[in-house]
């Protein structure tokens, strides 16, 4: 390719990590080791299967209000903690409005689907039945050296 070529390509989007204000840093040899937040490859971490579906029970309970938000903390981003906490607060309301005392929910766990979409990321859905209804949990996780921690999680 021609210098000439090369300035009539389209700009390059930004990455996500760039639009949400995370640092990012190039990979050499003499910059030391690689950030901790990037993906590791999937060979290094668990099977993500057992913690996806124990996460969707969880927070089906949390926004229950049966299990406390903090016993899940250690597997959530500091964005995911924030986003359930709202909810949880939302869902504290509405049984205080409705004067309903917290109920530990009756559900089975579904089906568990799971994708790999690149190396050290996994998105998965689980089915939760309930009894007057079914949810879908949809939850992605990043493997952050090697154990997995919930990027993105939501009840449909």
């Amino acid at each position: 390719m021609t210098s000439a070529s090369i300035a009539l390509l389209p700009p390059r989007a930004a990455s996500p990590r760039a639009r949400r204000g995370v640092a990012t840093r190039p990979h050499s040899v003499a910059a030391g080791p690689p950030d901790t937040r990037d993906p590791a490859p999937a060979a290094s971490v668990s099977d993500p299967r057992p913690l996806v579906e124990s996460l969707a029970r969880c927070v089906v309970e949390v926004l229950a209000g049966t299990r406390d938000l903090d016993q899940i903390a250690r597997w959530l981003s500091a964005d995911v903690h924030a986003h359930l906490m709202k909810r949880v607060v939302l869902s504290r309301r509405a049984r205080t409005v409705r004067q309903e005392s917290p109920a530990r929910p009756s559900f089975t766990m579904g089906t568990t689907v799971l994708c790999e979409p690149s190396d050290g990321v996994v998105e998965a859905v689980v089915i939760v039945h309930g009894r007057a209804r079914s949810r879908a949990v949809a939850i992605r996780l990043e493997s952050l050296g090697e154990r997995w921690r919930a990027s993105a999680i939501h009840v449909l």
